[in-house]
């Protein structure tokens, strides 16, 4: 089965760490790649750049309408995300929580299910 393992981040938790912690988290995301390349498990990851950076696209009077986004007036964002093949959605939650955002207040790992998935690479 495959799941979505979303990295929902907040910047002034991030903010608020010391730069030997923000290493920490690298390093670790590291080693939890190469875990889960080495086992199989490992379909793919992103990370994405800061929301200030995005575009949004919807749609005004029936036609798509371009603006700076986001407008969510929320503390948390997506950082980024690992595409995961497990047997169960007890090991995607077993993998997720080995990822370091598992272990800082304020960082959250939100595992899904994934229903649909199209490209040679997934």
């Amino acid at each position: 089965m495959k799941y979505m393992i979303l990295m929902q981040v907040r910047q002034d938790v991030l903010d608020a760490l010391t730069a030997e912690q923000m290493q920490a988290i690298g390093e670790g995301h590291q080693a939890f790649i190469d875990t889960i390349t080495a086992s199989g498990e490992m379909l793919g990851t992103v990370a994405l750049a800061d929301p200030s950076q995005s575009k949004v696209v919807r749609a005004a009077g029936g036609s798509p309408e371009v603006v700076d986004g986001p407008f969510a007036e929320t503390k948390e964002f997506m950082g980024g995300y690992y595409l995961i093949e497990v047997e169960s959605e007890e090991r995607a939650v077993e993998l997720a929580r080995q990822i370091p955002d598992a272990a800082i207040d304020g960082l959250a790992l939100e595992v899904r299910p994934v229903m649909f998935s199209a490209g040679t690479d997934v």
